[in-house]
């Protein structure tokens, strides 16, 4: 069943090239992605309306980073929080909680789970965890006044039900990105070894 498959070891490759890289170019690839991510999370306050459907795809980055090292996706979550705290501080209610987390969750998951749903259900799982945070405890309207502050059952299984949907989403969105670099891999991966072990870095 597609939900019990495993899947593939396309990124051990890519991991293996990142676990080469010297800590510099570590610490100076942890600071561009959190500068990509931070300025799409903003894109909603510098951007009104066109804005708001680009600063999802915050979560891109913190979801690759996180495929690929644990501690690298950690490191770009927080430096990303410190860089929205100067560019957009309205955006520190939403994205630890949410695109951030998300992303942060799912690559934790493609580290530690090898079946697809074991990935989407720890994704879904960290979404309904940060949404409910920002709705029950802070009393932060995340999803839109109509939603209640009042915990309900059905408001939680409606929560954990969009999560799911769109951790699927965006698992499948990790896993497109795997096979592309599967296929720089095949196609000339040595560029990127090179670089890791470059006795000038």
């Amino acid at each position: 069943m597609y939900f019990f498959s495993k899947v593939n070891d396309m990124l051990q490759v890519y991991q293996t090239a990142y676990r080469r890289v010297s800590k510099l170019k570590q610490f100076l690839l942890i600071s561009l992605f959190s500068i990509i991510t931070s300025i799409l999370q903003s894109a909603g306050g510098f951007i009104p309306g066109v804005g708001y459907f680009i600063s999802p795809f915050a979560t891109a980055p913190i979801l690759f980073c996180s495929m690929l090292n644990i501690p690298f996706g950690w490191w770009t979550y927080l430096f990303t929080n410190l860089l929205l705290l100067f560019l957009q501080p309205s955006e520190l209610v939403i994205f630890p909680f949410t695109t951030g987390l998300l992303g942060l969750g799912l690559g934790i998951a493609f580290n530690l789970f090898a079946k697809r749903l074991s990935i989407i259900f720890f994704g879904a799982c960290s979404l309904t965890i940060g949404i409910c945070l920002l709705l029950y405890v802070f009393n932060f309207p995340v999803l839109g006044p109509a939603i209640s502050h009042i915990m309900s059952i059905y408001t939680g299984i409606c929560i954990f039900i969009f999560s799911f949907l769109y951790s699927w989403l965006w698992m499948e969105i990790g896993l497109i990105y795997g096979e592309k670099i599967s296929e720089l891999n095949d196609l000339n991966f040595n560029a990127l070894k090179k670089w890791g072990s470059d006795p000038s870095s």
